[in-house]
Parts: structure tokens; C-alpha cells; sequence
């Protein structure tokens, strides 16, 4: 398997039967082929879709079903259109239960900046400010170092914020976090060819180091 698969893996294990989840651009998308069948998992696009399934074969795609990003997706049984603003209801009333994001930095405050670089053009954040604020929860889901070798995990964010303080879990090709506002990054699984000195390396901020810390679970 390769970062992305990993990544992706582990996060459709998060899920729980009945869960509403939106799944942002990039790693995320890929999280739809890993869910297992025995879950009922509603997955929501912010342009106005919800029950999208996995991402579709270049020969069974729609080209008038896109998800957010402009990517072909598939759709299951019962799915149901309708306008951006009935979407935005559904986010900004609390109903998404989960959302899982791509980042650019993330720091151990639980802040996300995953929408600009300065002295970069961008088209602006989307619908990511809402979503990290109106989900219930918030799963980053991104490889541990940029493609650099910086590590995208720091004492605190130097971009610009798509949001402060809401991030409650991390999953990387590396291992799986939670933030705790009050005591930091906890480290809860490491990958099964990654050394605990490996990860404290290419991370910086401080690590806590769970005591039940376990191997993850792909």
C-alpha cells in the first residue's frame, strides 16, 4: 500500500453505522473505497449531494455527477440531490457528524490551515471554514511530511487559519492522534514500519505518548 491508501484505510475505520460524513478534496475523497460494506455510511458533498459511494472507474463515471472539488464520483441507491444552500443548512445546523480534511499545518492547539500559502493564487477556502466549525467532529486526514520532507505537524501554525482550534483527530501515513486542547498531541497508533523516534522526529511539536499506544489497524 501506498501513503494515501494507508492514510485512507484507517480513517473509514472511524466510522460508525449511521454516521453523516463529508469527505474533503484529495486523500479524503479515497476514503469511499475503504468503508466497510456491513456500515451504512452517508457521505455529503457540499455541492448538494448526499449518499456518494466510491470514487468510479474512468469507464462507469457520470460527467454530470462532481463532488466539490470538480471530481467524477459515483453515487448509491437513495441518493439525493439538491442546492448549495440546503447543503450549507445541513453542515452549519450541526447534522455532519464527521469531516475529514486534508492540511497544510496542523498544530497541537487543534488550529487547521489547509487553504492558502501566501504569494500563491488560490480560489479560496470553500466550504472548509464551515465545515470545520459546524461538524461534530474533525479528522485531518494527510501525509506526515510535505512533499519538502517538512513535517505538517507543528507547535503552531504559520499559514493562514481555515479555522482555530477544531481538529480533533490526525491520521497519517505515520500514525493516529488526538487533540486535546488542554494537554496537546496524543499519539494512540503508529504505523507498523515506523519507529516511536521516527515519528517524534518528523514531528514538530511535542508528542504525549499514550499508554495503551498500539500498531494501526489497516
Amino acid at each position: 500500500m501506498d501513503k494515501r491508501e494507508i492514510i485512507a484505510r484507517r480513517v473509514a475505520r472511524e466510522f460508525k453505522d449511521g454516521d453523516v460524513v463529508n469527505l474533503g478534496i484529495g486523500i479524503p475523497t479515497l476514503v469511499a473505497n475503504y468503508i466497510p460494506s456491513e456500515l451504512n455510511v452517508h457521505l455529503q458533498s457540499e455541492n448538494g449531494i448526499l449518499g456518494l459511494g466510491p470514487v468510479p472507474n474512468e469507464e462507469d463515471r457520470d460527467d454530470n455527477v462532481l463532488d466539490a472539488g470538480g471530481k467524477h464520483i459515483s453515487t448509491i441507491k437513495g441518493a439525493s440531490f439538491f442546492d448549495s444552500a440546503y447543503s450549507f443548512s445541513l453542515i452549519r445546523g450541526g447534522h455532519i457528524d464527521i469531516t475529514v480534511l486534508g492540511a497544510l499545518e496542523v498544530d497541537e492547539e487543534g488550529n487547521l490551515a489547509n487553504w492558502m500559502i501566501p504569494g500563491k493564487k488560490v480560489s479560496g477556502m470553500g466550504g472548509a471554514m464551515d465545515l470545520v466549525v459546524g461538524a461534530k467532529r474533525v479528522i485531518v486526514a494527510m501525509e506526515h511530511l510535505n512533499k519538502n520532507g517538512q513535517c505538517k505537524i507543528i507547535k503552531r501554525c504559520n499559514l493562514p487559519l481555515t479555522a482555530a482550534k477544531q481538529v480533533n483527530t490526525i491520521i497519517t501515513d505515520m500514525g493516529v492522534m488526538d487533540i486535546y486542547r488542554e494537554k496537546g498531541i496524543i499519539l494512540k497508533e503508529i504505523a507498523p514500519d515506523v519507529t516511536l523516534e521516527e515519528i517524534q522526529k518528523a514531528t514538530k511539536s511535542n508528542l504525549i505518548i499514550s499508554k495503551d499506544l498500539k500498531v494501526m489497524e489497516l
